[in-house]
Order: C-alpha cells, then sequence, then structure tokens
C-alpha cells in the first residue's frame, strides 16, 4: 500500500485490520512475551538449582556449573541460538533416531524459550549465587542455634533475606530477555522483529515500522519496570531505608 505523495508518513499502514499492519505488530509483540516469560522461567529454574549447586554442591558438579555458566557468558548470545536451535534441534532427533523413534518437528515457540532459558539460566545463576552469599552468616547460625532444618532455614532465613539482592539483577536479565527475543528473528520465528522486518520489506516504509516497533519494546519496558518496583517495594519491607 503505497503511502500518499503529500505526506511524509502513512500511518493507515499501522492499522490493526488489512492492509494495515498493526495487528501483525502486535501479535509479533505477543510471541515475544510469550518467549520472555517462558524463557524466563526457565531459566531461573535453572539459576537457582545452579546456584545452590555451585554454593553446596560437590566437586564435579561444581566443575560441571562453571564449565556452563564461563561457556554460555563467553559466547555470543546470537552464536549460542543458532548453535543451540540448529544443533540442538539435530541432536535430538538423532537420539530419537538411534532408540528407533522417527524425527519430531519442534515448535518455534518450545525451541525459543528453551535457547532463551539455557542462556538466561547462566547469567541467573551468578546472579542468585551472588545474591544468597550476601546473606548474613550470623542469620544462618542463630537459625541453626533454634534448630531450624536446612529447609527451614532456606525457606525463612535465606530466601527472603537474598531477594533484596537479587532483585536488581533478575530485573535486568527481565529486560535483556525481552530483547534477546528479537535474536530469534535469524531462525524464522514470527516475533516482533521478524514481522516488523517482512512489514517494512513488504510496505518499503522502513522508518515507520522500526520506530513503531522500537515504541513496543520502550512500552514494555515502562511496564516492566512499574512491576519490577512493586516488586522491589515489597521485596524491601521491613529493611532500613539508604541514608
Amino acid at each position: 500500500m503505497a503511502a500518499d505523495p503529500g505526506t511524509l508518513i502513512d500511518w493507515s499502514l499501522l492499522a490493526l485490520s488489512p492492509p494495515g499492519w498493526g495487528g501483525v505488530l502486535l501479535g509479533g509483540l505477543v510471541n515475544s512475551i510469550k518467549i520472555a516469560v517462558g524463557g524466563y522461567a526457565v531459566g531461573l529454574a535453572l539459576g537457582t538449582g545452579g546456584a545452590f549447586g555451585k554454593l553446596y554442591g560437590g566437586p564435579v558438579l561444581k566443575d560441571l556449573l562453571e564449565v556452563y555458566t564461563t561457556l554460555v557468558r563467553a559466547i555470543p548470545e546470537l552464536v549460542l541460538i543458532l548453535l543451540l536451535y540448529y544443533a540442538g534441534t539435530d541432536l535430538l532427533n538423532q537420539m530419537l533416531a538411534a532408540m528407533g523413534y522417527g524425527p519430531v518437528d519442534i515448535s518455534g515457540l518450545a525451541a525459543g524459550i528453551f535457547v532463551i532459558g539455557v542462556v538466561q539460566g547462566a547469567y541467573s545463576t551468578e546472579v542468585l549465587r551472588g545474591a544468597i552469599k550476601a546473606v548474613p552468616d550470623g542469620q544462618i547460625e542463630a537459625a541453626r542455634a533454634y534448630g531450624m532444618s536446612p529447609a527451614q532455614i532456606m525457606r525463612r532465613i535465606t530466601l527472603p533475606a537474598m531477594l533484596p539482592h537479587a532483585i536488581p539483577g533478575l530485573s535486568n536479565l527481565w529486560l535483556i530477555a525481552t530483547k534477546d527475543t528479537a535474536l530469534l528473528a535469524v531462525v524464522g520465528f514470527s516475533e516482533l522483529t521478524l514481522v516488523t522486518r517482512q512489514a517494512a520489506g513488504s510496505t518499503k516504509a522502513y522508518l515507520l515500522f522500526f520506530c513503531a516497533a522500537g515504541a513496543l519494546y520502550l512500552a514494555l519496558t515502562l511496564v516492566s519496570n512499574v512491576v519490577i518496583r512493586i516488586i522491589e517495594a515489597r521485596a524491601r519491607r521491613g529493611m532500613a531505608a539508604a541514608a
């Protein structure tokens, strides 16, 4: 749909219904949010296990986790996404073939969540490990003196005390996850960046659509910041305010 020669920008291209592309962009944003939420949750689970494994696990487990976090943080995320997406799918199908099963077609959403989750897990491991180490030893010793079990210490002392230290880092990881979804455009998943590129290529209105995509990412970040501030305020209830 060509723009009116008398105007610089044809805003009708952002209409929600065809021939506008606004609905397509919003659909891409929804897919990006799904991947970010899923990948962040997977990464948080991996990070929690990794943090406790690094702190309290055996030598072999600690070494394996160190290799995992070092490799993921050292290799560019785009390379990791390509490696995990293509090589991971191929390896899975080879394993299934060796067991006598046919190949499976992994959905782009599931693959995207897995890839983002693996990347997030390495960073979450270090954030949570640092937060756990920030809990004063005296609190743990006092809990042991009261006869609390390790599970009770974890639930009543460690987790509440570590949250204020972990939330800033975990908040940054959430915002990074929302941006990392754009990298999945290289593997053909229809998230916001890919559909924006398709819309811009079809209409040649590159400035309009990439500015619109930037505005959507900004809106997602602003909403996230509001939620993060609420969560951080609740986690810090009862703590002395900084001077």
